[in-house]
Order: C-alpha cells, then structure tokens, then sequence
C-alpha cells in the first residue's frame, strides 16, 4: 500500500550561484584594497550588491568566506597532458605560480594562513576547501603516468595515500615558498630544475 504522505518540499529560495560568485569577487576585490584587518562583511555585501543576510545564509564568518574566496582561485588549476610526467608537473607549477602571483591570492592565502595559526577549524577547512581539493591533480596526474608507465602501480591504498599527499606537500610548499615567502620568480628555468629533482625523487622512490 502507497503511503499517501507527500514528499517533502524544499523550503526558502533557491541559492544563487550568480550572488556566490560576485559575494567571492567582491571578497578578494576587498580583500586586496582594505588588508584581512579592516574587511567586514558589511563592505563585501555592498560591493557584492547584495542584503549582508545574504552573506550570512552562505557564510558563518569572516574566515569561511574568505577561505572559500581564496579556493575559488585554486580551482581554476589544470592538469596539462604534455606526454610526460614532468611536463604534466611543469604546466601546472606555472598556472600554480601564476595565480600566487595575482595579489588577490597572495593577500587571501596569507591572511587565512596567518590566522589559522590560532584557529584549529578555520585550519580545517582550509585543509577541505583547498588542500584537498587540490589533491585531485596529484591523482590525476600520478594515474596518467602509470598508464604511460612512468611510475608503477601501487596496490596498498594507505601507501598510495601516502605518497598523494607527498606530493602535494612537496610542490604546494616549493612553490608558495618560492612565491610568497622568497618572494623570488618561479620563472622557466626555476620550474624545470624544480620539475627535475621531482621526478628524479619519484623514480628513485618507486625503485626502492
């Protein structure tokens, strides 16, 4: 026998995916001109165009948004398919440096990362929002190079993991560290030497 209860029905307005956009614009837009100190959600949801409820239906705080504004950023990072492991890598640590290098990025990372220091959740969602995220082009290019028989296949998932967050370790920290701590260009000749040593690594990791 049917139950003749009806389905439940989503209740409120539908989010708006144009409103999350330009709230995040507005958001490293603000976040460039006024510094981490002196951003309110005020200012975010007047550039944005919209009620600061809006804001708040979305975002707990200050930290959520910004760190969702900054991981907005990371996501436009592709892997490329040069035909080789290391070309793979040296096509995405130049987009990697390319967006380090826009000030809205350089400003978002360091104020979350600074302030997370003293925020153990703010912490945790940076590690969601974008250190996982971001995971997906290790994956990605770590599969594409075992197909072309680069690199050997790992059967244990635990090792496999291990090595995934390796190598995310290893490029995210060079090339922030070159970018925004050293302050010094990731240009050409940096990201092939870089590129080397890293395979190089690889390769004598998969034989021991």
């Amino acid at each position: 026998m049917q139950s003749s209860t009806p389905a439940p029905r989503a209740t409120g307005r539908p989010r708006s995916a144009a409103a999350d956009a330009a709230i995040l614009a507005a958001t490293r837009e603000a976040l460039v001109e006024l510094g981490w100190s002196k951003l309110t959600l005020s200012d975010v949801a007047t550039r944005a165009g919209v009620a600061k409820t809006t804001l708040y239906r979305r975002w707990a705080g200050k930290n959520e948004l910004v760190v969702d504004a900054v991981a907005e950023l990371f996501d436009e990072l592709e892997l490329p398919d040069c035909g080789t492991l290391g070309a793979d890598i040296e096509g995405v640590v130049h987009q990697f440096a390319a967006i380090l290098a826009r000030p809205e990025a350089k400003s978002g990372l360091m104020a979350v990362v600074a302030e997370s220091t003293r925020d153990e959740a703010l912490r945790e969602r940076i590690r969601a929002s974008i250190v996982d995220r971001q995971k997906r082009l290790v994956l990605e290019g770590r599969a594409r190079a075992q197909a072309r028989g680069e690199l050997p296949p790992e059967t244990d998932e635990s090792e496999a993991s291990r090595t995934v967050d390796l190598i995310f370790d290893v490029v995210a920290g060079a090339v922030v560290h070159r970018c925004l701590v050293s302050a010094e260009p990731a240009d050409a000749a940096w990201v092939h030497r870089f590129t080397t040593v890293l395979v190089a690594g690889l390769a004598a990791a998969s034989a021991d």
